[in-house]
C-alpha cells in the first residue's frame, strides 16, 4: 500500500479550493465520445475514511472491459487533506486516489468514480477533477441524485431520465438517472472528462450485468474496506 503526504501548496481554505475548481473546470473536455464500452480496460476508484485516525484510503481496481475480470489493483493511504465541505469533497480524496492510480502496473483506461462529474453544484465533481489532472477519460456513477431532480425512469433495465439542475436561466441536464436492474432504484451517471453522456450510460450498463452498482467501483469499495483495516499513516 502506498503512503501519501498532503501535497505542498494544497488548498487549505474554501476560498482557495473554489479558486482551483474554477481554474480546472475550464480544462474539462466534453466533446469527446470516449472509448467504446466493452473495449480496453476500465478502472474503478473509491475511498474509505477512518475518522478517528484522520485517514483516507483509496483503491483502484482495473478490469478487462470485455470480461470484467480483474487485471490489477492498488491501494494508497494518507491523511485527510481537506475539511469536510459539501461540494469540495474531491480535495479530501484526490491526493490518495492519484497515488493509487499511479501505483497500478498498467494503464487504467476509462476511470469510473463512485461520485459525480458534471452533476455537481459547480459542475466539477471528483470525476471531472480526476480526469483533468490525469488526462484520462472519467465518469461518475453515484448512488443518489445529490441536489438535482429527475423523473423516475421506466422500470426496465436501461431506462433513463435526465438529471436536472434548475437555475435562473432554466433547466440544465447534468447527468442521467439510469436503471441498471429491473425495478431497482436507479444510479446517477454524469460525465467527468473526455466521455459523452450517452457513452457514460452505456459503460455503466456494461459494468452492471449482475448488480445495481458498476462492478468496477463495487470491487474498489470492497478493496478499500479491507485496506482500511490494515492502514497505517
Amino acid at each position: 500500500m502506498t503512503s501519501v503526504r498532503i501535497p505542498a501548496g494544497w488548498p487549505a481554505t474554501e476560498e482557495q479550493a473554489r479558486a482551483v475548481q474554477d481554474e480546472l473546470r475550464g480544462r474539462v473536455v466534453l466533446d469527446e465520445a470516449g472509448p467504446p464500452p466493452g473495449t480496453g480496460r476500465v478502472t474503478g476508484v473509491d475511498v474509505a475514511y477512518d475518522d478517528e485516525r484522520d485517514l483516507v484510503v483509496a483503491a483502484a481496481v482495473v478490469l478487462d472491459a470485455a470480461s470484467l475480470d480483474v487485471v490489477a489493483e492498488a491501494t494508497a493511504v494518507g491523511q485527510v487533506s481537506f475539511p469536510y465541505v459539501p461540494g469540495l469533497l474531491a480535495f479530501r480524496e484526490i491526493p490518495t486516489v492519484l497515488a493509487a492510480l499511479d501505483a497500478l502496473p498498467c494503464a487504467p483506461g476509462l476511470v469510473v468514480c463512485d461520485g459525480y462529474g458534471r452533476a455537481h453544484p459547480r459542475r466539477f465533481g471528483l470525476a471531472g477533477h480526476l480526469g483533468v489532472l490525469t488526462g484520462l477519460p472519467t465518469i461518475g456513477v453515484a448512488k443518489n441524485p445529490f441536489t438535482f431532480s429527475y423523473d423516475e425512469p421506466g422500470a426496465l433495465r436501461g431506462s433513463s431520465s435526465p438529471l436536472l439542475a434548475h437555475g435562473p436561466t432554466g433547466e440544465e441536464e447534468v447527468g442521467r438517472a439510469l436503471r441498471t436492474r429491473d425495478g431497482v432504484k436507479p444510479v446517477f451517471v454524469s460525465v467527468g472528462h473526455r466521455v459523452g453522456l450517452d457513452n457514460a450510460c452505456a459503460h455503466t450498463l456494461a459494468l452492471t450485468p449482475r448488480y445495481r452498482l458498476p462492478e468496477s467501483t463495487r470491487l474498489a469499495d470492497s478493496l478499500c474496506r479491507r485496506a482500511l483495516k490494515e492502514a497505517t499513516p
